[in-house]
């Protein structure tokens, strides 16, 4: 059971549920905070979804945590940032870091047979691991619905679905199609456990959640969420709440065993965004978008949703067990990560509110940097220092050494301004006009610019503002 990681999967529940924040400290700007705020409580008010656990990351470090609804109806408990979630298929992308760390190691390739750690599987001596990892392998899926059928409430083990999924014909050539199928996965952490000799949650214990001080996550396949943590719903069609059934133990090993606070996840995040965890070589393989045999691009790597988001390049997947949805988004080059947990099953809302906040932070962030590439213009400047890849041949042609001295001569005795705020913007001849005022003690200066439509700058003029 998981949400495809198109995150198409919407379904819209009547009951209007109370409203619960829990804060947690945060750098978000009072402004972006406020309309964080409102969406979710929103989405919440919209679907009926119990409750959302939300983090967000910006420039490399947890910005925002906040949790909005009730983690449990009856009795009533106000969801919490502590609180833990299933994640479901975003485990996916722990176990094939495993993987990678094991191929770092030496101990496999990701290019090896199935064959060589899982032996009588369906062409296992042609299916590679990375075609497990990129659901590009032919194993059929033994999760496709999204709900718990009968026979899953019954524990299993890995080799026995194993032995039952990945044992039939495939369902297409391997390399010839992308199809999601868990039982990809279940194979892949087999493989983990026998080329490291250890259970698959003790190495990414050890290799991953430790390190990045992760310290909530446990593995929701061998035991239950507390009573601490957020209780799982599902809804028949538009009716009430009810508590969501319990998979059996083995269902879930390696494909969407996980469960944690919104914060672990996002640590997990700042690692991907620094590149901390792996190797470089690694996180390449991990992030580049799986080609098929005639061309066409997956839109996935290994474990991970690959694409463009808003003109960004995103690393995100969603998430469904019994209960539970969850997205997850990571704007690498933009040092931004987006966390939405909920716990009701087959809904949209975390998929559809992560990318709403996603949207606005990029925006948001589209929007402060030409004031924060002005400010840092004019404090170089004083300094008398210039980036001449900021600028076009014209203006790097107008600052010549003798502009470039009385540009630090006039300013740098001014000191750090006090405020340097945004007056107005607009176009003409092709360019962006920009007006800035930096406020000093005994006077304020008019710093405009003109940027061309590439994001050079065409101009940079600074000069005193008469006094009203």
């Amino acid at each position: 059971m998981n949400l495809t990681h198109d995150g198409k999967l919407l379904r819209v529940g009547v009951l209007v549920c109370l409203w619960w924040g829990v804060a947690h400290a945060s750098t978000l700007p009072k402004e972006t905070r406020e309309k964080v705020d409102a969406m979710a409580r929103q989405a919440i008010a919209e679907t009926g979804v119990p409750s959302a656990s939300i983090a967000i990351v910006q420039e490399g470090a947890i910005a925002y945590l906040q949790a909005y609804g009730d983690g449990r109806i009856k009795p009533p408990k106000p969801a919490s940032p502590t609180m833990r979630y299933s994640i479901g298929s975003i485990s996916k992308q722990f176990t094939a870091a495993a993987v990678l760390l094991l191929a770092e190691q030496g101990k496999l390739s990701l290019d090896d047979p199935v064959s060589r750690f899982v032996p009588n599987l369906t062409r296992g001596n042609e299916i590679t691991i990375r075609e497990l990892l990129s659901h590009t392998s032919g194993y059929q899926d033994y999760w496709p619905q999204d709900y718990v059928p009968p026979f899953m409430l019954q524990p299993i083990s890995a080799g026995k679905i194993v032995e039952l999924w990945a044992r039939k014909a495939l369902d297409f050539e391997p390399g010839t199609e992308w199809q999601y199928s868990n039982t990809n996965f279940v194979v892949a952490g087999l493989i983990v456990e026998k080329a490291s000799g250890e259970p698959l949650l003790q190495f990414l214990s050890e290799h991953i959640f430790a390190p990045l001080g992760m310290k909530s996550v446990i593995n929701i396949d061998q035991e239950r969420l507390a009573e601490t943590d957020a209780t799982g719903y599902l809804r028949y069609a538009m009716g009430p709440l009810r508590i969501a059934p319990k998979e059996g133990r083995g269902w879930l090993f390696a494909a969407g065993e996980l469960a944690m606070p919104a914060e672990d996840l996002a640590k997990w995040d700042i690692s991907l965004i620094n590149q901390t965890v792996l190797q470089p070589a690694s996180y390449l393989a991990m992030e580049r978008d799986t080609v098929l045999r005639n061309g066409m691009g997956t839109r996935y790597g290994l474990g991970i949703g690959v694409r463009s988001e808003f003109g960004h390049r995103a690393l995100e997947h969603g998430g469904e067990v019994s209960g539970f949805t969850a997205q997850n988004m990571v704007f690498p080059d933009d040092k931004l990560a987006v966390v939405v947990l909920t716990n009701e099953d087959s809904v949209g809302l975390s998929g559809s509110l992560a990318r709403k906040i996603a949207e606005l932070l990029l925006a948001d962030a589209g929007a402060e940097q030409p004031d924060r590439q002005a400010r840092e213009i004019f404090a170089a400047l004083q300094k008398g220092q210039i980036n001449r890849s900021l600028f076009t041949d014209n203006c790097n042609s107008y600052f010549t050494e003798q502009a470039l001295r009385d540009f630090t001569e006039s300013l740098r005795p001014l000191g750090v301004p006090a405020d340097f705020k945004p007056i107005s913007k607009s176009e003409r001849g092709g360019m962006t006009f920009r007006l800035f005022e930096a406020d000093f003690p005994k006077r304020t200066l008019e710093v405009w610019e003109r940027i061309m439509p590439d994001g050079k700058i065409e101009q940079y003029q600074i000069g005193a503002k008469q006094r009203q």
